[in-house]
């Protein structure tokens, strides 16, 4: 017996068997199952759990917000939508409504795990705004540590002998996460304050001197961040949960 099609290419069948060969073939296969049990997981932790009720005037409004928003308030226009979009009305109301769970549900599982996460990542988070000034000499950029220090544009001497390329930024790096830098770096940047310098530090086969701008500690009062961590350990949490699972790859002819 043929097995059935999966997909119709050129008017030629294509069966399940073939489709998944051609995916082990391109070195997807594992990246194609780890997002079906993903999403078998999500699914079934959204039917199964009783603490993700989501108030029905919350998702109506949600539907009125995505169609006012796109431009979708005539009736005739929003159907048109959801058949360009190969759904209708109640799949697109049951993913609003999985939306607000799914959300529901990553506060809750990573609720216990938010703080010590975060505590764990708050090197790699806390950022420090630095300008610097890089030169190949210890002399030169001793000289110039030695100007600045005695009243010199540290703007003006980066823009006439740094190396580094925001030597056009007047020396200014921008924002650095504290986990990325050197050692000795972060070392003398943690026990200085704003508009200090620091140098001359050898970095590589260079010399610079460096000057702190602003201090950007990590906060989980900041909703991005908080926002992002929580996707983090999510999908961890999701990660854990497939690795328990038995699974078997089975297509029949």
């Amino acid at each position: 017996m043929e097995s059935k099609a999966l997909l119709i290419v050129d008017e030629q069948p294509l069966s399940l068997r073939q489709s998944l060969r051609y995916l082990q073939m391109a070195g997807k296969l594992q990246g194609f199952i780890g997002d079906i049990l993903r999403q078998y997981v999500l699914e079934r932790e959204l039917e199964t759990r009783q603490d993700l009720n989501i108030s029905s005037a919350v998702v109506e409004q949600a539907v009125v917000d995505f169609r006012l928003q796109n431009q979708l308030t005539d009736p005739q226009a929003f159907q048109d939508w959801l058949t360009r979009n190969g759904t209708n009305y109640e799949l697109f109301h049951t993913q609003i409504t999985n939306s607000f769970k799914l959300e529901k549900l990553k506060a809750q599982v990573t609720e216990g795990r938010l703080q010590e996460h975060f505590i764990e990542r708050k090197l790699m988070l806390d950022r420090v705004v630095l300008s610097r000034i890089v030169v190949e000499s210890k002399e030169l950029a001793e000289e110039l540590h030695t100007q600045i220090s005695e009243g010199a544009s540290f703007e003006e001497l980066a823009r006439e002998y740094s190396k580094a390329d925001e030597r056009i930024a007047n020396g200014m790096m921008g924002p650095v996460s504290r986990g990325t830098m050197p050692d000795a770096l972060r070392a003398a940047i943690d026990s200085t304050n704003p508009s200090s310098l620091i140098g001359p530090m050898q970095i590589e086969n260079y010399w610079a001197i460096f000057r702190v701008e602003q201090f950007l500690p990590a906060t989980l009062e900041d909703n991005q961040l908080k926002q992002g961590m929580q996707n983090e350990l999510f999908e961890r949490w999701l990660a854990e949960k497939i690795q328990t699972m038995t699974v078997k790859l089975q297509v029949n002819e």
